[in-house]
């Protein structure tokens, strides 16, 4: 896993908002695969950071974050 301070090469067409973000504007979180990886940001900040994960990393992530809280 890595973050990256300025976003990796990837298109701006090849972004798209996670069902799961909210309309409110307050959880909005866009992902983007590339080439083996998984690229995160969040949608008010495109220049900020980016999270990069591995596929097994990517599901790993989808799977805790699936889970109901306690």
């Amino acid at each position: 896993m890595s973050v990256h301070r300025t976003a990796p090469t990837v298109l701006e067409s090849a972004w798209f908002k996670s069902s799961y973000s909210g309309g409110g504007g307050g959880e909005c979180v866009e992902v983007a695969t590339a080439s083996g990886t998984v690229h995160v940001r969040d949608s008010k900040r495109l220049g900020g950071p980016v999270l990069t994960l591995g596929p097994a990393a990517w599901a790993g992530f989808v799977e805790l974050a699936a889970r109901p809280q306690a």
